[in-house]
């Protein structure tokens, strides 16, 4: 009888909570079905708790919660940009820019950059490195608490690269003396990867961010160098596999991109020099590319015009068009390729400018606009909360005007944004 009297009361403090869910509704003039690869007309979005409940077509309007009128808008799920910066500084013509600006200025900056891809239509995204260890963290969790206005996040808390290394703050006097917060994820050898690794998930990282070669932004080092042995980048693979999680990594050069899928990693940033062999060994494994084929005209623009040292603009113009053409080899045999612009180079809020870029190298807009709504969901593995406007994924959602499988320009102009049903613009 104890049992059955415990049981009732549980089902009387649950029902008031389901009887109160909070309900309200999205009509959509059209919806893309990023799955089906179909435009839905007149559709209304039923969103219980922040989750899709059901999709249907527009008939009259409900009473039984609040609708949002997108009657005359393009509806697509929230986009998701795979390699941004958010809790730091932007790339400037100072080397020594890291150094000129306290936790604090990088904290409330990047609330900022987080408010400014949010607004952008871009509702998740993964943060693959900070100079200043943890801040990445530190925003996560505030986005997620409410306090900040923000994309979902997955972090990697810092870089684990080698001593002076792509991944290290670099080109000022030798008796400089870098704040240690900005070498958490220094690595001499295969144990020290190991040790980094364990710090780094300890402290709130989601995934590892290794740099296996050197780059472009970072003086004294050549992309095309492989930096990381191919035994220290499976190190942190089996690390990250005793946590649950998975490793990306920087890697610009053939070798390194070789090395890299190999020892096991989910993704590579970048790929600029990928070879033809390198594309196929990442289709055999299943690795995902994420290339930032937007970002070298603008490097080449504003840095031109405000003066970045010679070596970045160098390496820059090395690797802009080749990476375009693997890019296009890549789309060409079918590769995985999830959208990721290096957000941070150029200002937050300008994601979306890459899609015309990719679209230019050979996708159609479909496989742009699926590579930052179904495949990052699938890199991330939430595919069964994010990426698509379905039934129990989050209420992530965006409104353009026009038709983006026409102009997928349309969406550099986002006129609306939500996300698990709260509307942000």
């Amino acid at each position: 009888m104890a049992i059955v009297l415990r049981m009732l009361a549980i089902f009387l403090m649950l029902a008031p909570c389901a009887a109160s869910a909070a309900t309200s509704y999205v009509r959509a003039g059209r919806l893309l079905d990023v799955e089906q690869g179909r435009m839905l007309d007149d559709q209304i979005i039923r969103i219980v708790d922040g989750r899709i409940a059901s999709i249907g077509p527009w008939q009259e309007a409900p009473t039984d919660g609040p609708v949002t009128d997108w009657s005359t808008y393009t509806v697509l799920p929230g986009l998701m940009d795979m390699h941004t910066h958010l809790a730091d500084f932007g790339q400037t013509n100072n080397v020594a820019e890291p150094l000129l600006h306290s936790q604090a200025e990088v904290a409330i900056l990047s609330v900022k950059n987080a408010r400014d891809t949010l607004r952008a239509g871009f509702t998740s995204v993964r943060d693959v490195g900070t100079f200043r260890a943890f801040g990445d963290v530190a925003l996560r969790d505030g986005i997620a608490n409410g306090w900040v206005e923000g994309p979902r996040m997955t972090v990697a808390g810092a870089y684990i690269t080698v001593p002076g290394g792509g991944g290290e703050v670099t080109g000022f006097a030798a008796d400089v003396q870098v704040p240690a917060d900005m070498r958490r994820g220094v690595a001499r050898n295969a144990d020290e990867v190991r040790e980094r690794a364990r710090d780094l998930f300890q402290h709130g990282a989601d995934f590892l961010k290794l740099i296996a070669t050197g780059a472009v932004l970072a003086q004294g080092t050549e992309p095309g160098a492989l930096e990381m042995s191919e035994a220290e980048i499976r190190a942190a693979v089996e690390e990250a596999g005793r946590n649950g999680r998975y490793v990306t990594a920087h890697a610009h050069g053939a070798e390194g991109i070789k090395a890299a899928i190999r020892a096991g990693v989910r993704s590579i940033e970048h790929a600029s020099l990928i070879d033809d062999e390198g594309i196929a060994l990442a289709q055999q494994k299943g690795v995902w590319l994420v290339m930032d084929v937007y970002n070298g005209d603008y490097i080449e623009e504003v840095g031109r015009r405000e003066g970045w040292p010679a070596d970045i603009l160098r390496k820059n113009r090395e690797t802009t068009d080749v990476q375009r053409a693997g890019f296009r080899k890549a789309v060409k045999a079918g590769a995985r390729i999830a959208f990721g612009t290096d957000a941070g180079v150029f200002p937050h809020g300008q994601n979306a400018r890459q899609f015309a870029y990719m679209v230019a190298n050979g996708m159609t807009p479909l496989q742009a606009i699926r590579s930052a709504t179904l495949e990052p969901a699938r890199l991330v593995g939430r595919e069964q909360d994010l990426g698509a406007i379905a039934p129990g994924r989050f209420a992530d959602l965006i409104a353009v005007e026009g038709d983006p499988l026409t102009d997928i320009r349309a969406l550099e102009r986002v006129q609306a944004v939500i996300k698990g049903g709260a509307l942000v613009r």
